[in-house]
C-alpha cells in the first residue's frame, strides 16, 4: 500500500499499516492524514482523535455504570411498589373481615350534663354513616345529593325548617359544622359545605 510521507513521497508500507491497525482501502492517503505514527513530515495518527476516543470510551464506561445503577434503583422501586400492593390487599381483607363481623353499627349514646346524646363519631373510627345518628344521617345525604357546594338555609329548606324567622338556622349550621369537623363533610371558606369523597 502506498502512503505519503516526508517530503511528499509516495512509499509502498503495507507491514506498517497492518501494524498499526488501520485499514485505508488502498489509498494513498486516508482523510488528508498520514496512518504511519512518527513519519518526519506527517501528522502521527490523530493524537487528538486517540484523546477523543478514550473520552468517548470513558464517558460511555460512566453511562454504562449510571444504566446498571438505575436499572438496580428501578428494580427496587418495583419490588417496593409491589410489597406495599400487597399490603394493601391484606388490609383490605383484614378491614372487610372485620366490618363483616362487626355488623351494623348503630349510634352511640353519651351523657352530657345529664342527658343521654348520641354521639357523632369520627368517620375514621366508623365504617360507613350508619353510626351517625337519625338526622346527622339525612344532612349527609342532602349535601351528597346536592353534588355541589351547598348553603345552610339550602339544607334547612330540604329539611322543613322555615329559615325566615331569625336564629332558625343556627343549630343546622352547628351540626353541619361537626360533621366537617369530624370528617364527614367539608366547609368551604365561604361557608358552604360539601360531601367528602
Amino acid at each position: 500500500m502506498l502512503v505519503l510521507v516526508g517530503g511528499g513521497r509516495l512509499e509502498r508500507r503495507s507491514s506498517d499499516l497492518a501494524r498499526v491497525g488501520v485499514s485505508c482501502f488502498g489509498r494513498a492517503v486516508c482523510d488528508g492524514v498520514s496512518t504511519i505514527p512518527g513519519e518526519s513530515g506527517a501528522a502521527p495518527f490523530g493524537r487528538a482523535t486517540v484523546s477523543s476516543l478514550e473520552k468517548i470510551a470513558a464517558r460511555r464506561a460512566e453511562l454504562d455504570e449510571l444504566s446498571q445503577a438505575l436499572a438496580k434503583q428501578l428494580a427496587e422501586v418495583d419490588a417496593e411498589r409491589e410489597e406495599l400492593a400487597v399490603a394493601e390487599r391484606v388490609l383490605r381483607r383484614l378491614y372487610e373481615h372485620e366490618a363483616g363481623a362487626a355488623g351494623p353499627v348503630s349510634p352511640q349514646s353519651v351523657q352530657v350534663a345529664g342527658r343521654s346524646v348520641l354521639k357523632v363519631p369520627h368517620r375514621s373510627e366508623v365504617a360507613d354513616a350508619s353510626a351517625l345518628p337519625g338526622d346527622y344521617q339525612r344532612m349527609l345525604q342532602i349535601v351528597k345529593e346536592a353534588g355541589g357546594p351547598v348553603m345552610v338555609k339550602e339544607v334547612g329548606a330540604e329539611l322543613g325548617i322555615d329559615a325566615s324567622a331569625p336564629g332558625r338556622l343556627e343549630p343546622l349550621r352547628g351540626k353541619l359544622s361537626k360533621l366537617a369537623g369530624r370528617g364527614w363533610l367539608h366547609k368551604l371558606p365561604n361557608g358552604t359545605f360539601t360531601a367528602r369523597a
